[in-house]
């Protein structure tokens, strides 16, 4: 069945759910909710627990919104329960989902296409505490969760090795540290929309700690042309490596002391952050997008097969 089947749509969007990220995905489904009701659709809200598939067959959606952020909903999980009830949804298939939640593997796949990326390796939680197991600075960061878990970023050799919290996993991703901007590009199906400068006012203290403080965000990036166009070429050439569909985005550094070659590619997020303040929507709202607009895209692109 269709999204043309119905002229109403019934959209179940799913939002929560188990992850270190329930409550970022709480508030991106809040507004998708909130922002898919104002387009006329019939919208009913799931916190995604283990009853999901019940939940499903008695709401029986048109379409399913995927608003999680994290495992389980952002790594093939949910995408894969959604083929098994054959519903349309939003957002990359199984495959490309859970290859995009693998830092490692993503990187792999860029390199195969070519996309520049940090040197960087997998180590134990165990190793990483009791040497450095890269020549700082480097950064060590989970390799399949989302980043509110932490991330360290270890300056200097003088200091040793980063003790770790607790919530960190046992497999970690010890990546060379490429120091300067923060760039960020959104591809909207085949489209890459235009690229975020992301300030941060935080602070790296020498005892690997996480960067705290806001951030804001220079939309478009005032950065050189050749960088700007780069950042929609690259972020569009990984959507389409990684097999994704629907809306991802892609995060960058930039070195601007190295100009070109100062440019990496650091992962894509397949389900990016969705309240109108998020980077995603922003974008598109600065490309003649509302974030409505956005919302009904995607419902209207959702299928299965994906």
């Amino acid at each position: 069945m269709g999204m043309s089947s119905r002229t109403n749509p019934k959209v179940a969007v799913l939002m929560g759910g188990p992850s270190a990220e329930r409550e970022v995905s709480l508030s991106s489904g809040r507004e998708c909710v909130k922002a898919l009701r104002g387009e006329g659709f019939e919208v009913v809200e799931v916190d995604a627990g283990r009853d999901l598939p019940a939940r499903l067959a008695e709401i029986q959606p048109d379409v399913v919104f995927n608003a999680l952020h994290g495992r389980w909903g952002e790594d093939g999980c949910v995408q894969g329960l959604l083929e098994w009830l054959n519903i349309p949804y939003t957002h990359s298939g199984v495959l490309a989902s859970s290859l995009a939640m693998d830092k490692e593997r993503t990187k792999q796949v860029y390199r195969a296409a070519g996309l520049p990326v940090a040197d960087s390796c997998l180590a134990s939680k165990a190793e990483v505490e009791a040497r450095h197991v890269m020549e700082p600075p480097y950064v060590v960061k989970p390799y399949n969760e989302g980043s509110s878990v932490g991330v360290y970023i270890v300056q200097e050799a003088a200091h040793g090795p980063p003790q770790l919290n607790e919530q960190m996993p046992d497999v970690l991703m010890v990546e060379q540290y490429v120091p300067g901007r923060e760039l960020t590009a959104t591809v909207v199906g085949d489209r890459a929309l235009t690229v975020t400068d992301i300030i941060t006012d935080g602070w790296y203290d020498y005892h690997a700690k996480y960067a705290t403080g806001g951030s804001r965000h220079v939309v478009p990036a005032e950065v050189p042309q050749e960088i700007f166009d780069a950042c929609l070429d690259y972020a569009l050439r990984a959507h389409q490596a990684l097999g994704c569909r629907g809306v991802s985005r892609t995060d960058f550094r930039w070195d601007e002391a190295r100009g070109m070659d100062g440019l990496i590619l650091l992962e894509t997020n397949t389900q990016p952050g969705m309240t109108p303040t998020s980077l995603s929507p922003e974008q598109a709202e600065k490309c003649g997008m509302s974030f409505g607009q956005l919302c009904r895209w995607m419902v209207e692109d959702a299928s299965c097969n994906r």
